[in-house]
């Protein structure tokens, strides 16, 4: 048998340990006669083994720990992503700029030889070291407006000198 020790509701199943009324918790009740309890109306106390001991004082001295050694860096490679440098794409870029003013301007000579210039110095800086210079067809793009240019002017110089 079992009761509520808040309700004192009895419970003739042993494996109930919940009251049904109110959830407190079951005590068992002795063999006793009904009306008895416990002299002082609590459970017993129920003592238990002496609790475990986790640091004895008559444990030996540990070691000190190993003293740490640093190993060398050595990067994942599978997983980390490079920082990869820009490629230096400055000198075509002027001679595409310099060749596409020059077209307009195919009688003012002078913008069509810096254009051409500088298109084969960044044709021949990609084609040498492409890791570190781009830019190839800009600089031929650059190249040929200035060549084209250089052309016109020339043919304008022609013709102007032949109307005379």
């Amino acid at each position: 048998m079992k009761q509520c020790p808040r309700c004192r509701q009895t419970y003739s199943d042993d494996q109930l340990n919940f009251c049904l009324d109110d959830g407190e918790l079951l005590t068992a009740l002795s063999q006793e006669p009904p009306g008895r309890r416990y002299a002082d109306d609590s459970p017993p106390t129920v003592l238990l083994d002496q609790s475990r001991v986790t640091n004895p004082s008559n444990w030996p001295s540990a070691q000190p720990p190993a003293q740490w050694q640093a190993q060398p860096f050595q990067p994942q490679q599978f997983a980390s992503p490079m920082q990869r440098r820009s490629r230096d794409q400055t000198i075509p870029t002027i001679a595409l700029i310099l060749g596409i003013l020059s077209l307009p301007m195919c009688w003012c000579g002078w913008m069509g030889l810096p254009a051409a210039v500088l298109g084969y110095l960044g044709m021949r800086n990609a084609d040498s070291d492409p890791v570190n210079y781009g830019g190839r067809g800009m600089a031929i793009a650059g190249l040929v407006m200035g060549i084209i240019s250089l052309l016109v002017f020339v043919l304008f110089i022609l013709i102007s000198v032949a109307s005379r």
